[in-house]
């Protein structure tokens, strides 16, 4: 097939093969100067026997010889004549290894030829064998030359045959008008660049539309021609690689999506990830939706769902960022989710054939997109969320293929998917959990008491952070901080019955602190005895002359802070103790402090002051400088600014409760 190319050279061309010089090939030109020529003809025919003697030799030696003066009877209907031609002879190697003969020949019979014309024969010649040889090299299915900036000078039917172009309409840089309008400037610049770098090899792979108006994968290689040290032309050819495009592409994105789902647990993150990863190699935007638990076994029920990972190729708006949508019961997300099997529609710009979410239809609108594809992923026997995809503008529809490589996506991660919705579901039980023990502080008359809870916008589990307040009959009033070890669940479940083990020893005995957090700690090695927790109780009340004192215990925890009313803090350590879960054999120490009137007390976990890597005094100094310009502040105010004014890190969460003694003669009626 590499012969094409040489069709419409100027000079004839012709190859033989066989001891008796048997016609393998010969161009227009050559048809021209002796009519048509069969196949397999030996053209010994009208040949001298001196001249038969020369090709005989160039077959044998490979040697490259002139004829000058060729005498040759061409029989034509007007009757035979003899011409002069001027041959140039070249061995050459044929496919299959076997010896062949390539001649160049021009008529020469009415005029001399000059020493000029020869020398441009002979550069035709090299030209011609340096194109044969690098077609043979390249073995491909569409030949063609180009200039050395692309520009198509000849093109083998092949090439018509696959774009529908006549030569006339590949020519220059026709061509790249049948390439995907993404791919033609880069091609242009591609061979700017080849030149540029004198490369030995072309290689690129661009989408050519074919005659059915389809896009096809075609590399295209070529290797340059270089006369006097100049690059001159481009020799080259085609080979369509749809099938292994597509099969690297799926290997390609199979191991992107593998990748998302395992080295990330966090759903949200992880549906992001996948998004992106079907944006843009499949579709235009991608949005994956969470269902509620159960939704998908209501029959006739519209669905509203929870939108968590969205992504659109760029130039594209986004969907407004509200993350509930509400389905009809007749739309396309309502049918895949009932049938639990994808639903794609190809439409007219922006007029999707079924209801959608109203968001969603007015966005498909604005984009014109044109096709969809809706894909359940179906978790334990229930569809847990959906993947839908769009097409918008001149993209081709999504085609089947692409829906069951989105298919098959969805089934690599399906495991990693399920782990982390399981996951999700326990976080949201945790921290409704969580949040139900944590209520707000009571009314305590003389007192002001605030609290506050920060989840850590980082950490995917839920942490053991509690707070509590509560009075006694007696009037004295508990106020409680502490942290379970864990991040989970069973971190959740151990905190609540911490907590209530703790409210529990607190109201049974009136005694110290640090005596209720030994009986704790025994209750905890009895019935878990693998947990363990920091903890600060401490009891208020009213001295005789009706000031407020401060009797506490900690257990392996941050001290409490003092505040005096002019600005003045220090930490309260004078009643440590070791973490609760741990075998302690020695008394449990309890700790007094006076309360002056105007002074802030703030308990807190360790997430207002650890950093990793940072000696735990540094955090504790932080806290301290922080917090004592905050001592005229109102209570609510004081804590606001301590969580938004101390560097955290958000690896962790934070919980503190605070209280607050009124100045001298103001101890009555201050409410919480």
């Amino acid at each position: 097939m590499a012969l094409d190319a040489f069709d419409q050279a100027p000079a004839g061309v012709l190859v033989t093969r066989g001891p008796d010089h048997r016609l393998t090939y010969a161009n227009d030109a050559v048809r021209t100067m002796f009519g048509d020529l069969p196949i397999g003809t030996p053209v010994r025919d009208g040949l001298g026997q001196g001249t038969l003697a020369v090709l005989d030799e160039v077959r044998k030696t490979g040697k490259t010889v002139r004829l000058d003066e060729v005498p040759v009877t061409v029989d034509r209907s007007a009757g035979p004549h003899e011409r002069l031609l001027r041959m140039s002879l070249s061995g050459i190697a044929l496919q299959g290894g076997e010896s062949g003969l390539l001649a160049v020949v021009q008529e020469v019979t009415a005029q001399v030829v000059a020493p000029e014309r020869i020398r441009g024969m002979e550069k035709e010649l090299r030209r011609l064998q340096s194109r044969y040889q690098s077609m043979l090299w390249v073995d491909a299915h569409m030949v063609w030359v180009t200039g050395p900036h692309g520009e198509a000078r000849e093109v083998s039917q092949g090439w018509q045959r696959l774009t529908g172009q006549t030569v006339e309409e590949s020519r220059g840089h026709g061509w790249l008008r049948v390439l995907h309008p993404e791919d033609r400037v880069p091609a242009e610049e591609s061979w700017d660049k080849a030149t540029e770098e004198a490369v030995s090899l072309y290689e690129q792979i661009y989408r050519v539309r074919t005659c059915d108006g389809a896009y096809r994968h075609i590399r295209f290689r070529a290797v340059p021609v270089h006369e006097d040290g100049a690059l001159v032309e481009w020799v080259g050819a085609s080979t369509d690689v749809e099938q292994e495009w597509q099969e690297e592409r799926r290997r390609r994105l199979l191991d992107r999506a593998a990748a998302a789902a395992t080295d990330i647990t966090n759903l949200e993150e992880m549906c992001q990830a996948l998004a992106d990863v079907i944006v843009p190699e499949l579709a235009d935007s991608c949005h994956i939706y969470l269902l509620p638990e159960s939704s998908s076994s209501l029959p006739h029920a519209p669905i509203v769902t929870e939108r968590v990972a969205a992504a659109v190729r760029p130039g594209l708006s986004a969907l407004p960022p509200r993350r509930k949508d509400y389905h009809p019961v007749d739309s396309g997300f309502v049918r895949a989710v009932r049938r639990r099997r994808p639903v794609h529609a190809s439409f007219p710009p922006g007029r999707p054939p079924f209801p959608c979410a109203d968001l969603v239809a007015k966005w498909l609108a604005e984009t014109r997109s044109h096709s969809l594809a809706i894909l359940p992923l179906v978790v334990e026997g229930e569809v847990a969320a959906v993947v839908t995809t769009s097409i918008c503008a001149d993209r081709p529809p999504t085609a089947p293929d692409d829906i069951r490589l989105m298919r098959e996506m969805l089934d690599h991660t399906h495991d990693a998917v399920s782990k982390a919705l399981r996951f999700r579901r326990t976080q949201k039980v945790a921290l409704a959990l969580q949040h139900s023990l944590l209520a707000e502080p009571p009314g305590v008359p003389g007192l002001e008491l605030a609290a506050r809870y920060q989840a850590s916008p980082t950490a995917a589990e839920i942490g053991g952070d509690w707070y509590d307040a509560f009075l006694l009959s007696c009037g004295a009033v508990k106020l409680v901080i502490g942290d379970v070890a864990g991040h989970d669940l069973s971190a959740a479940v151990c905190m609540s019955q911490v907590r209530n083990m703790l409210r529990a020893l607190a109201v049974d005995r009136d005694e110290s602190p640090g005596d209720v957090l030994r009986r704790l700690n025994s209750a905890l090695e009895t019935l878990n005895g693998e947990s363990t927790a920091t903890c600060v109780l401490t009891r208020l009340e009213r001295d005789g002359d009706g000031l407020w004192q401060l009797a506490y215990s900690v257990a392996g925890h941050p001290p409490p802070l003092l505040v005096t009313g002019d600005g003045k803090g220090r930490f309260l350590q004078d009643a440590g103790n070791p973490l609760l879960g741990l075998n302690h054999d020695q008394p449990w120490i309890s700790a007094v402090e006076p309360l002056p009137p105007h002074s802030t007390l703030l308990l807190y976990t360790d997430g207002l002051i650890e950093r990793r890597g940072e000696d735990l005094g540094d955090g504790l100094e932080r806290l301290r400088l922080c917090a004592e310009p905050l001592a005229r502040e109102p209570l609510g105010r004081f804590c606001d600014e301590l969580l938004t004014g101390m560097p955290v890190t958000g690896e962790d969460d934070v919980a503190m409760i605070a209280l607050r003694v009124p100045p001298a003669g103001c101890y009555e009626g201050v409410a919480s």
